[in-house]
């Protein structure tokens, strides 16, 4: 190995390796995971030193760089709030907000999200693509795993889009165009178009 080709990569050590050495043994610790977070160790079994990204960058092809400083981004940050783009074409990284629970608020509420890379809506409390809008978690997810998923999703959209109502016994659809809250279902049951709950003398 010639002087020029010698690649000096950390900062407290003056071990130096070549560019096809230093590639492979830093995206076979990226790929592994192994260490703390993502920190590289010199590829010297006789050194304890850690490698310096910037200073390997040169050495390195863009592709593992990238990698592996997207793994030093990651390290920065407890796996709780780590969330991902659930788009494969996009699946960057984002910090959640809050203590972690994916957008978390009261039980059942869909929390619209949007990846700031490819500008996209999705779920953040289930991390599904789309946003399933009106829909709460755990039924989006027997809808999608049914053969009408797809049709019952347009129904869905179209549902909240013009704030219709559903009967808390059927789950039937319901739209009220005038008159008071006072609903009667077509399966029998009464409730309150405003608050959703049995109809009670009390409304």
């Amino acid at each position: 190995m010639a002087p020029s080709e010698a690649h000096r990569c950390g900062a407290a050590c003056g071990h130096a390796f070549c560019r096809a050495c230093l590639s492979g043994h830093v995206l076979a610790k990226v790929e592994a995971g192994t260490g703390t977070g993502a920190v590289v160790r010199c590829p010297d079994p006789s050194c304890a030193g850690a490698l310096d990204p910037e200073l390997c960058r040169a050495a390195l092809p863009p592709d593992v760089f990238e990698r592996w400083w997207a793994a030093l981004c990651e390290s920065l940050f407890p796996a709780a709030r780590r969330t991902y783009c659930p788009f494969p074409d996009c699946s960057e990284m984002m910090v959640a907000d809050g203590d972690g629970d994916g957008g978390g608020g009261a039980e059942g509420c869909v929390t619209q999200s949007e990846c700031q890379v490819c500008r996209r809506l999705f779920c953040a409390r289930c991390r599904v693509a789309p946003w399933h809008a009106g829909v709460a978690c755990d039924e989006y997810q027997r809808l999608a795993m049914g053969d009408g998923g797809r049709e019952d999703m347009m129904l869905y959209e179209m549902a909240w889009a013009m704030s219709w109502k559903r009967c808390p016994k059927c789950r039937f659809f319901v739209d009220k165009i005038d008159g008071c809250a006072h609903i009667r279902c077509r399966c029998g049951f009464k409730f309150c178009y405003r608050c959703g709950t049995t109809w009670r003398s009390t409304h």
